[in-house]
């Protein structure tokens, strides 16, 4: 029976770029000749993706699986943890929501679910010749190792060799590296076959005699340093997405609201992509100014973050530049707040009812039954007919009014709300085909008085292939890609 090879990257601790290396690895042994597939056992994130089958799983290994060449599947990720508090999470597992969890509750209960977990691995080892396998934190997280089913605990169920990856853009990366080590138990060290350093910018000649007593101190091998890399790859959010302010100034002004609960904000990164589109993040009111665009995106949590809106003046201010003609685009969550009204009977958020934003002729009511599938469609909304969809849905609420749609369905069925200058969908990922991105960029430029000429819409599928062949360009350089192959007894094919 056919059973992969794996390899496993492991972090020194959240946000080394454990996530963008395991795509950058998929891509480079797919563009070797081998069919590889990624795998995370369980992934706290609140940016999701919905599969062809309609079930839902973390959308760092769907980005993954994308460089690897494969369609996302949901044995990739069989559990995810969608936080809707600071001590507390949705738990899904095979794509299906199996409830809501205290931290407590799930430490608890977690070893319970590596049957399932197991079940999705061999499942995919007996498919493709190799499994790229992401940790989640740091393994030297020594209050949680005894209940460990995504680190050290589960290189061991599947025996999996691991690269150990540290942050030098955050400075102390060789006290990174070697704590970790210490920390470690002797049969985990010996798992670690090699460290990588990773986000380096400079001569890494300069690094030489650190790396040289770094392999002394820890008797592994350093397999490489890579840069910073300039790739533009979909990012893993977690409770604190990192969301960095894009350099260099564009005559269009989006301000995406940061939510403290935002989800999928990787909707936005087709926008960020093109050469007239510039795209913020903003938090505060003083932050807002006087955009072409105002973008209110999804979130785990609708009612609260529309509370946090009204508390600190953004909701206010987002409603006097509507009114004056400052267009609004709510996708998911924010489709929710721009309502009249938001009614949770079930408790599924916040429970009771609450006011609207109040700018489209829209209720939503929450319900316990997630919708969860995949779409194509037209938009109708006037300002960008005709632009043809792609996407996803995944919420629990029911939204109902309003006579314009924002798009039509492949079905025929109407789908989110239009008005003159406020529109709102469901829609995840409604960029991603590139012609809504470009009339949206004309109808702005238009506005403004800015000239622009109508091109080929840019898919933004082929725009990510090319970033995914810039990623595995980088650290296929960087990394000692042979001790790799070896350390899973395999050789390059090509």
């Amino acid at each position: 029976m056919k059973r992969a090879k794996a390899i496993m990257i492991q972090g020194t601790m959240s946000g080394v770029g454990k996530s963008l290396l395991c795509a950058a690895l998929c891509r480079i042994f797919r563009q070797d000749g081998y069919a590889a597939a990624p795998f995370k056992s369980q992934n706290m994130a609140l940016n999701s993706y919905v599969t062809a089958d309609g079930l839902e799983m973390g959308r760092a290994q769907a980005v993954q699986a994308q460089a690897a060449g494969i369609a996302p599947d949901v044995r990739m990720n069989p559990i995810l943890l969608k936080p809707s508090s600071d001590t507390g999470s949705q738990v899904i597992v095979h794509g299906e929501v199996r409830g809501q969890m205290t931290a407590r509750e799930y430490f608890r209960r977690k070893k319970e679910l590596v049957p399932e977990i197991l079940r999705a691995y061999d499942s995919l080892a007996a498919e493709y010749d190799i499994i790229v396998i992401e940790g989640a934190g740091s393994p030297a997280e020594i209050n949680l190792k005894a209940e460990d089913i995504v680190n050290m605990g589960l290189a061991e169920l599947v025996d999996a060799p691991i690269l150990l990856a540290g942050d030098i853009d955050r400075g102390g990366v060789f006290a990174q590296l070697y704590g970790t080590v210490a920390l470690l138990e002797e049969q985990e060290r010996a798992r670690i076959k090699g460290l990588l350093i990773n986000k380096f910018r400079g001569d890494v000649s300069l690094l030489e005699p650190g790396l040289t007593v770094l392999e002394e101190k820890t008797g592994i091998p350093v397999w490489g340093v890579v840069p910073f890399l300039s790739a533009q790859i979909d990012d893993e959010d977690s409770l604190a997405p990192c969301l960095e302010q894009r350099e260099g100034k564009k005559p269009l002004d989006i301000a995406v609201i940061r939510l403290p609960r935002i989800s999928n904000f990787t909707d936005f990164a087709p926008l960020e992509a093109h050469p007239l589109l510039g795209v913020r993040y903003v938090s505060r009111l003083r932050e807002l100014g006087e955009p072409d665009l105002m973008i209110l995106p999804g979130t785990k949590s609708t009612m609260a973050d529309l509370r946090w809106m009204r508390q600190n003046g953004l909701e206010r201010a987002i409603g006097k530049l509507a009114a004056k003609g400052t267009p609004v685009l709510g996708v998911c969550g924010g489709y929710q707040m721009l309502g009249q009204r938001l009614s949770d009977p079930e408790g599924i958020e916040d429970g009771g009812e609450m006011r609207g934003m109040g700018l489209l002729p829209v209720e939503t009511v929450f319900c316990r039954q997630k919708r969860r599938t995949t779409v194509t469609a037209r938009t109708e909304a006037a300002a960008f007919a005709e632009a043809a969809l792609t996407g996803y849905e995944i919420h629990n609420g029911r939204t109902t009014g309003g006579e314009k749609p924002f798009c039509r369905l492949s079905d025929g069925s109407a789908e989110g709300c239009a008005g003159e200058n406020v529109w709102g969908t469901y829609l995840h990922g409604l960029f991603d085909s590139g012609e809504l991105t470009e009339k949206l960029a004309a109808w702005l430029c238009e506005r403004k008085g800015i000239a622009w000429e109508s091109a080929a819409a840019l898919s933004y599928e082929a725009y990510r292939e090319e970033q995914y062949d810039l990623l595995a360009g980088g650290v296929r350089h960087a990394l000692d890609m042979e001790a790799i192959y070896d350390c899973m007894g395999l050789v390059r094919k090509k």
